[in-house]
């Protein structure tokens, strides 16, 4: 790889990609995009945002069964999501866009229908050995002492288990629209996969099974709505299966993001030995540990990843070009954005994480078990808030490494970094309880964040002096509306309900919020300046 000179590198220009057009780069790419980067990312976050609220409505809905049928459906539906990470998603989006936009039209279409048909080959293989060994995989989750029905979660695996294959060629269509920055279709195809689920929720019986095919209902509905967007921009591809001179560098790729991803499973696997574990905690914590899974999930994926998506074909273009001065602004306004989003939800979710989590409760609270959920995730939820900055540090700096096919450094620090994990949660899960889990997510990722920032400033270039100052502004100024936030909820009436959840982060989250974007005003941060701009227009 060409690198750039020797001694620190010269100062980027302002830009604002998220919320503002460009504008023409200093060395503008060879052809203009279809869309605009602050067009992309609306699309991404809209998506993102329709299948983040529809999926905590399919939660609520979740958590109107019983509870010991929500703790086992949480166990089942880690099976096959373990191996959806292994081989779809992140691992197919990171390795195979750069070697995607690397090709011309003809190479482009030849490798996505070879690498279809691999795809689907290896998941049946998988699928049915999954269904083969699930006695072993379930063991494998649940405690010794374990909270959770084993033969209700057994039964729920193998029903999920073809799950597998269908989020899979789900993520090769994802894959190759946003190759060519479609975003639109794959942005709202999970709302497709939330809708479906929750009609079959609400319409079938509340039992193991109806709760298993709802999920694969789920599923199928967000395979079919991309393929008319593949038909339509001639991306659609006939899977088959033999050679390409690619599909060797996409395997190389995929391998050690394959390993990254089996080490966070390794943590996964850990996390729900855990919670399952009747000794350490009771009954309903598996539960609420998937409700505030679904809650950081949606501010991630909505403040944190959306972004980060819709930029990440602009990172493999300038990586391909070797520009890297734009490369560089490109990292430095993902950060400033993704930051800037990301501090005061993580300032809020610290003090309203028991608000956020009443949004489960269609129904108040009753009996041990729905409480035990509830407290669950409350303290889960306010612990994992803490490390929603450093984390987007994490996942910006390590979409610029696979945009420059650097898959290598990327992979050991987040493997290094997913151990690290497992052992702060053995060290300190066990004397802290609940807390423990985001104190330790915390800590990993603040190392991670670091030894990433070392790599990339050794092989590009860091801006790290307009970072700095960025987070030097932003991150006290969160804090400041964490703080109000917290002083409106003490005369609110306490949360448990859906009424009070809503109530808490209206008032109190929208007050601390308000704060918020007043001192960014203030302070004349770009980010909110160009959105108050677009509305004075």
């Amino acid at each position: 790889m060409s690198l750039p000179p020797s001694g620190p590198p010269p100062a980027p220009p302002e830009i604002n990609l998220s919320f503002e057009d460009a504008g023409p780069p200093a060395a503008p790419p060879p052809a203009p995009p279809r869309r605009s980067l602050r067009a992309n990312t609306i699309i991404v976050m809209l998506g993102t945002l329709g299948s983040r609220l529809s999926g905590i409505l399919r939660q609520q809905i979740i958590n109107l069964f019983d509870e010991r049928l929500t703790d086992a459906f949480t166990v089942a539906v880690k099976v096959p999501n373990l191996l959806r990470e292994l081989l779809a998603e992140g691992a197919l989006v990171n390795s195979f866009i750069p070697v995607y936009k690397s090709l011309d039209t003809q190479g482009r279409r030849a490798l996505a229908q070879t690498f279809s048909g691999v795809m689907i080959a290896v998941n049946l293989l998988l699928m049915a050995l999954g269904i083969l060994a699930a006695p072993l995989v379930v063991d494998l989750l649940l405690s010794g002492t374990s909270n959770v029905d084993r033969e209700v979660a057994l039964y729920m695996t193998r029903l999920v288990m073809p799950f597998l294959m269908l989020i899979s060629l789900s993520s090769v269509a994802m894959g190759l629209l946003n190759a060519d920055e479609h975003f639109r279709e794959s942005s709202f195809a999970p709302i497709a996969f939330n809708l479906a689920s929750i009609a079959a929720l609400a319409l079938l019986p509340d039992t193991a099974t109806w709760l298993g095919v709802g999920w694969l209902l789920g599923g199928v509905a967000q395979l079919v709505v991309q393929l008319p967007a593949l038909h339509r921009f001639g991306l659609l591809p006939i899977p088959r299966l033999g050679g390409h001179p690619a599909l060797g560098r996409v395997l190389r790729q995929m391998a050690p993001f394959t390993l990254t991803a089996g080490a966070r499973q390794i943590l996964n696997v850990y996390v729900t030995s855990l919670l399952t574990n009747v000794q350490q905690f009771p009954k309903g914590t598996a539960t609420g540990y998937a409700n505030a899974e679904a809650l950081f999930t949606m501010v991630n994926g909505l403040f944190v990843v959306s972004p980060v998506l819709a930029v990440f074909p602009r990172f493999s273009q300038a990586a391909a070009d070797r520009d890297w001065a734009l490369f560089r602004q490109l990292t430095a306004q993902t950060i400033r954005t993704t930051t800037f989003l990301a501090a005061p939800m993580s300032a809020l979710l610290v003090v309203l994480a028991p608000y956020a989590v009443s949004l489960m409760n269609l129904k108040v609270p009753a009996g041990p078990e729905a409480l035990d959920k509830f407290v669950a995730g409350s303290g889960i939820l306010t612990g994992w808030a803490l490390a929603l900055v450093p984390w987007a540090l994490v996942t910006v700096l390590l979409r610029t490494f696979y945009a420059r096919e650097r898959t290598r450094e990327a992979v050991t620090v987040s493997a290094l970094g997913f151990v690290l994990e497992v052992a702060l949660y053995r060290l300190l899960v066990p004397p802290l309880g609940l807390s423990g889990f985001g104190l330790s997510t915390t800590i990993s990722g603040v190392l991670m964040t670091g030894a990433l920032l070392y790599l990339y400033r050794r092989d590009v270039g860091f801006p790290g002096r307009e970072v700095a100052s960025h987070l030097a502004r932003v991150l006290p100024l969160a804090a400041l509306a964490g703080a109000a936030a917290w002083l409106l909820a003490k005369v609110l009436p306490a949360p448990g309900f859906f009424v009070q959840g809503v109530l808490g982060l209206a008032v109190a989250g929208g007050a601390g919020l308000a704060l918020y974007l007043a001192g960014a005003l203030a302070l004349k941060l770009p980010e909110v300046g160009a959105v108050t701009r677009r509305l004075r227009r």
